[in-house]
């Protein structure tokens, strides 16, 4: 009898996750466990990285089998969701209703900005190439100099699934980061009289001119580049919502309880794609090191050409706003304003950061679905 129990807990053991366990698994709970500890202490991008930690987490758990890759699994399904392009145009619908585009249309001119900040997708694609990955994967790699997670998640899907959790924990890192990565930088290209510069209160933008904005911007780029449509056309929709002033409960429902979904569903399953055998992978370093690279070119080409305007507007342009050219919003258009009033402290950048903050989400979808009808 007595040997019989120990023979019967002998083969529960044997056949449970602590005799199966690798060591590779372990560095990747470990990993997921200093995520999870940077967004819930930290609060790093928490209400995505705290579901790719913990996506993350699943996969690596011995026999499971909870990973994106097994077929059967819940996670299995949802990561559908991600390979067929559907979640992050959902977010990007979301990100749309809590968008507001006055400071754009009140001065078009920062659109040139947002266009600057995304020289360091190129940058680094060509470097990601020079490295020995593929053009596929140099290009996902090159988008995450966006600073944009959704259009990250949308191109690599497209383009270089295989790296979908490297790329995804990269780019909500440097997003996480930008308080930390811009500052020096943008201290670095500018001067203090530069840094000094107020600019004048931009002008009143109609409700109209803010109905027509969505319309039009659909329409040209999907014209020009209509691999993007899917992102910035959801991203209209959803402006649209807002300011039509005639749906507020579809617009809440964007913003609130269809994105909270979505953003469980996205992240958990882009979390659990992070394997041992994806993840650990000399690969992955590469990815980190280019994707910070990426995210630091992308702040300075933005601010080289918010200098340029502020040289052939007579100095009425503070380059500072051309760091938020990269799609962190707010967050980046916040740091241009901090940086701004640690000069003058009654400087206030926000609204105008916001122009270049906003051209840079459009400017991130325009340049991925470029990567993807080149590449694709």
């Amino acid at each position: 009898m007595f040997s019989t129990i120990v023979g019967t807990i002998s083969e529960i053991l044997t056949n449970s996750g602590f005799c199966q366990v690798q060591w590779q698994q372990l560095v990747m709970l470990l990993i997921s466990m200093v995520l999870i500890y940077l967004a819930v202490a930290k609060g790093y991008e928490p209400l995505l990285l705290l579901p790719i930690a913990f996506g993350m987490l699943l996969a690596n758990l011995p026999m499971a089998n909870l990973s994106s890759y097994n077929e059967g699994s819940l996670i299995y399904y949802l990561y559908q969701g991600v390979k067929m392009g559907i979640y992050p145009p959902l977010i990007f619908l979301g990100i749309g209703c809590m968008t507001d585009f006055g400071p754009l249309i009140a001065n078009p001119k920062s659109f040139l900005l947002g266009a600057a900040a995304q020289g360091g997708i190129f940058l680094t694609f060509i470097g990601a190439l020079a490295l020995g990955f593929n053009p596929q994967q140099a290009g996902s790699i090159g988008i995450i100099g966006g600073a944009d997670g959704p259009t990250a998640i949308f191109t690599t899907s497209k383009l270089a699934p295989e790296l979908l959790g490297s790329i995804a924990v990269a780019a909500y890192s440097y997003m996480a980061l930008v308080p930390i990565i811009q500052p020096p930088i943008m201290k670095l290209l500018t001067t203090k009289k530069e840094r000094s510069i107020v600019m004048g209160q931009l002008r009143p933008v109609s409700k109209l001119e803010k109905i027509v904005f969505p319309i039009m911007v659909t329409i040209i780029v999907s014209f020009i580049v209509p691999d993007s449509a899917a992102l910035v056309g959801m991203l209209m929709l959803g402006n649209l919502f807002k300011e039509s002033g005639v749906v507020d409960r579809l617009s809440k429902t964007a913003q609130n309880e269809l994105m909270n979904i979505i953003t469980i569903f996205l992240g958990v399953s882009v979390g659990a794609t992070a394997t041992y055998d994806h993840f650990l992978v000399p690969e992955t370093l590469k990815i980190i090191v280019l994707g910070l690279i990426a995210f630091c070119f992308g702040t300075a080409c933005g601010i080289l050409f918010g200098k340029l305007m502020y040289i052939f507007t007579g100095g009425k342009v503070n380059p500072l706003i051309g760091s938020a050219g990269v799609s962190a919003v707010p967050m980046a258009a916040r740091v241009a304003q901090k940086v701004g009033q640690q000069e003058v402290p009654t400087n206030y950048l926000l609204m105008h950061a916001m122009g270049p903050n906003v051209a840079g989400v459009i400017g991130s979808a325009v340049a991925a679905g470029v990567l993807i009808n080149i590449l694709g």
